[in-house]
């Protein structure tokens, strides 16, 4: 499985108004995979160890790793050494601002999105 988060621009290449939209593909992006999302979630409740994410996640470790690696990359996830080990933690509390924004969304739109041909959950 080849995670690309250096790819998250890669649609956006005009200029002008067009291209201040940028860091905002970029940041929907990084949080449009599933497991990145999944991370966040679990980061929300407190610090946590790759070894902890692979754990609650049911994922190998080097797909949570690269995940991580991507949120890191977006400057959304911070890593504190401690010894040997690395702990975790969202780096933007307004992260989950967005988040609960787009819960709220989703509650008042039905979670109509998921039926959408083009992103939805049965969309090819």
């Amino acid at each position: 499985m080849a995670i690309d988060c250096d790819g998250c621009t890669d649609d956006v290449t005009s200029s002008g108004p067009a291209s201040d939209l940028d860091a905002a593909v970029a940041l929907f992006h990084s949080l449009s995979d599933g497991t990145r999302l999944g991370i966040v979630r679990r980061l929300s409740r407190g610090e946590a160890r790759v070894a902890d994410l692979v754990e609650e996640l049911g994922m190998a470790q080097s797909t949570v790793s690269a995940h991580v690696a991507c949120l890191r990359d977006c400057n959304l996830v911070q890593g504190r050494p401690q010894g040997r080990q690395v702990f975790y933690s969202l780096a933007r509390p307004e992260l989950m601002d967005l988040l609960t924004a787009a819960e709220t969304l989703l509650a008042a739109t039905g979670n109509a999105v998921a039926l959408c041909p083009n992103y939805g959950t049965d969309a090819g």
